[in-house]
Order: C-alpha cells, then sequence, then structure tokens
C-alpha cells in the first residue's frame, strides 16, 4: 500500500484498520494516536504474529523513517502495510496546532501548568529549584539571564520556573527566553514554537548552520556541535546584554558526569554548579535545575500531558527516537544509576553528596588550576 498521512489516515474508519506503534513501551505510554497498539521495534519479527490479520496496518515510529523496516517485514509476512509519513512527529505538530486554535483552552492549560509547579511539584521541583538558586547564589541583584530553551522537558521546565521566581521572588533581574535553530527540521521547530505558546514562553529566536557544518565532520561530530553552540548561546546572548546563561542540566546530568570521570578518565570532577566563561568576559553560566532529579521533571511533563522533541539532533533522531541505535557512555551512565536505585535509595544523593563533601586529608592526588598536588607535598611536614 501507498504511504499515508496523518490527515488521510484520520478519515478512516478505526475498526477497519490497525495503527501499530513500533515505538519504545516508555514513549508510547506518554501518548500515540487513540486506536493505536504498540509493539516496539526490537520486538519483531517475533510478534508479527499476535496482529490481527484481514485489516490494513498502518505503521508509526517517531519521524517516519525506521518504520519502513516494519511495513517491509509486515508485507513479506501477508499482511497489507503501510507507512505513516512523518511518524508521531507529525501527529504531535498536527495536534499541537489544533489545540492553539482555541485561545481559552491554551490559557487554561498554562494556568494549569504554572499551578502545577508551585502546588503539585512544590518539593520535588519548586523547593529544589530555589534550594539551588540560593545554595549556589546563581541570581544577583540586576542580572540580565539568558534562558537556554533547546526545545525538550529539561529546558521548557526551567523556563516557567524561571518565570515563576521572577513572579514570586524578592530579587530584580531580566529574562531573555533564548532559542537558538541550529537547523532543526521544520516538524521539531514547529513543535518547539507551538510548545512554548502553551507553555506561555516568549521565544527570543536567532538561526544558526550548526547542523551543516557539522554535517561534514567525521571525527566526533557531537563535540564540535556541543562546542559551537555553546559558543553561539554565549555570543549572542552578551549581544543582548546578558551577563549570564542558564543551562537545564539537572541531578541526573551532574552525577552520571561524575561516574563518567571515574570509570571512563579515572579522575573526579563534576558538573558545577556555575562557571566563569574562559571565552567571553563577564559572562557565566548558571545551572538552576541542579538538585532536580529527571523522574520528577518527567512526572510534571506527564502530569501536564506535555510533548516534547525527544532528539533535536537532525542526523540521530530516527534512531534514538525510535529507540535503536548504539547508547553513548552517558546512557551507561543512566543505566548504572538506574541499577544503584533498584539497591538502594540512598546511593545516587550519596553520590550528589561526595562532590560536596572531599576530605582533602585522605587524598592523594589533585589538581588546581593545571597544577598538580600530592600527599606528600605536605606528609613531612
Amino acid at each position: 500500500m501507498n504511504p499515508i498521512t496523518i490527515e488521510e489516515l484520520e478519515q478512516k474508519k478505526a475498526d477497519d484498520i490497525i495503527v501499530l506503534d513500533v515505538r519504545n513501551r516508555e514513549d508510547f505510554s506518554k501518548g500515540s494516536m487513540e486506536q493505536a497498539i504498540n509493539i516496539p521495534m526490537e520486538e519483531f519479527p517475533d510478534e508479527i504474529q499476535s496482529i490481527e490479520k484481514g485489516k490494513p496496518v498502518y505503521v508509526l515510529c517517531y519521524t517516519g523513517d525506521r518504520s519502513l523496516e516494519i511495513v517491509e517485514m509486515l508485507e513479506e509476512a501477508g499482511y497489507e502495510a503501510a507507512n505513516i509519513i512523518g511518524g508521531y512527529r507529525s501527529f504531535l505538530r498536527i495536534q499541537l496546532s489544533r489545540f492553539l486554535a482555541e485561545e481559552d483552552q491554551k490559557q487554561e492549560k498554562t494556568k494549569q501548568i504554572e499551578r502545577s509547579i508551585i502546588k503539585k511539584f512544590r518539593k520535588p521541583i519548586w523547593r529544589k529549584f530555589t534550594k539551588a538558586i540560593n545554595e549556589y547564589q546563581l541570581i544577583q541583584e540586576g542580572d540580565k539571564i539568558a534562558v537556554c530553551i533547546s526545545g525538550g522537558k529539561d529546558s521548557m521546565l526551567m523556563a516557567k520556573l524561571f518565570q515563576e521566581i521572577q513572579r514570586h521572588g524578592k530579587m530584580n533581574f531580566e529574562l531573555v527566553f533564548l532559542v537558538m535553530n541550529p537547523g532543526y527540521n521544520e516538524e521539531n521547530w514547529k513543535i518547539v514554537q507551538d510548545n512554548a505558546e502553551i507553555l506561555g514562553i516568549p521565544l527570543t529566536v536567532f538561526n544558526t548552520e550548526i547542523f551543516d557544518i557539522v554535517a561534514t565532520v567525521d571525527k566526533s561530530p557531537c563535540y564540535l556541535c556541543a562546542r559551537m553552540r555553546r559558543g553561539y548561546l554565549y555570543s549572542y546572548a552578551k549581544e543582548l546584554g546578558c551577563n549570564k546563561i542558564a543551562l537545564g542540566h539537572h541531578f541526573d546530568d551532574m552525577i552520571e558526569t561524575v561516574l563518567m570521570g571515574m570509570l571512563y578518565s579515572g579522575k573526579i570532577e563534576t558538573m558545577m554548579p556555575k562557571l566563569h566563561s574562559r571565552n567571553f568576559e563577564g559572562m557565566e553560566l548558571i545551572r538552576p535545575m541542579y538538585m532536580i532529579k529527571e523522574e520528577a521533571i518527567k512526572a510534571w511533563r506527564d502530569y501536564n500531558q506535555l510533548h516534547f522533541i525527544q532528539c533535536a539532533c537532525r542526523f540521530t533522531e530516527n534512531c534514538a527516537s525510535c529507540g535503536g541505535g548504539q547508547g553513548s557512555k552517558r546512557d551507561e551512565m543512566k543505566a548504572l544509576v538506574e541499577q544503584f536505585r533498584k539497591t538502594s535509595d540512598v546511593i545516587e544523593t550519596n553520590i550528589f553528596k561526595s562532590v560536596h563533601n572531599v576530605n582533602l586529608s585522605t587524598v592523594i592526588g589533585y589538581q588546581k588550576d593545571g597544577e598538580k598536588h600530592s600527599f606528600l607535598d605536605e606528609y613531612n611536614q
């Protein structure tokens, strides 16, 4: 059968067709087409026989690319099968557009999201946010902060938290909600903008061609992309008169960084809650989500039935979003932390605390400002 668009699929009677969502179970649980059934890609071809025969099967992945493999498998097994063009991302974009067409509905949704931060998620999110700001002195009177938004759950929540603390806090500071478009595809870019509108976040946008540049790089393109994006954000934020940029790294990012340093680099280092920029004088990077656990961010997202882009990268989204591809070192650390959680409920917190409570009297060696030091330097003094 020929590929089909979301709009064309919606015209068909639900009882006459099968919509097969092949994303992983976690992504499916957060939202899909109303009549869809879920069989993750990794369960094929073993689970083909569980699909009813006699009805056309329309296959949905995140982007509409990897589902083509399943269509071929189904056709070889004797099914009538077709690919859904654009996948779940296209469905999400259409749903968001329809939602935004109802102004009253949109305004009530924004208020609901804001209330949930202060009430429903006061302890795991709001208090952790304000504690990090106070404990690490992340905001000062007169700051102008570029809140950097990628379009994912972390940075979008961070933007709302900044709005709330500006509204309810005691200090006077300015905010710019800064979004860099490094070359997102049109679907992802539309989803980013629509989610910002639902959340009530006024975006300041600038465009770059980073994705086009790194597309020609064979060695460490992800590293280069990250460095370039950070540099562009600093540069543009400074042009706007900002003295700080805020990034949405959270508690899990921090402890994963500690573990990666120990296990793969043979050193103890962490992701700092704030840093002075070495290349942009007068600029500072802050991480106000530092104490917020990822599980709390996911819970906030799901409670409010929000759906953000899963992978903004134009080159890796097809595998990452549909559950395929090879995992990164950070993915390994995420899996390791998950095992720790099953073993004990204090391990992850103790990893976090450990880099706040370093006992230099028991450290064999350390580095500061590029200079190495040893316990022997003072041993016989």
